[in-house]
């Protein structure tokens, strides 16, 4: 059994199912992860949106699920995902870029 968080999501993790790259977060509830179950393509909730979301409807670079495994607290999920094309909406293939030129390490006034 999975365990939600107080407002029915669960972290996922995306990892890239050809070569173990961390590519992503999203968060997941009952329904959307339902839908990735169904038709193998990743689905998450927005939680700024509030509403389901297709990963790739708009851009068209989807993720196509692999495998669903839960961590030992059954609290986040690691999926991987062959990704259709970049995954980031800043056009970048991860989320988690490996320079400091486009993101910086953590501040100090990050973690305030």
């Amino acid at each position: 059994m999975l365990n939600f968080d107080s407002q029915g999501l669960i972290p996922a993790i995306i990892q890239d199912a050809r070569n173990g790259e961390v590519l992503m977060l999203g968060y997941m509830n009952k329904e959307s992860l339902a839908r990735t179950v169904e038709s193998g393509d990743v689905w998450f909730y927005s939680r700024s949106r509030q509403e389901l979301w297709h990963k790739g409807e708009t851009s068209g670079n989807f993720l196509r699920m692999k495998s669903i495994i839960k961590d030992c607290d059954s609290d986040t999920l690691l999926i991987q995902a062959e990704p259709t094309g970049p995954v980031c909406h800043t056009g970048n293939r991860t989320c988690f870029l490996r320079n400091d030129t486009d993101f910086r390490l953590l501040e100090n006034q990050d973690l305030a």
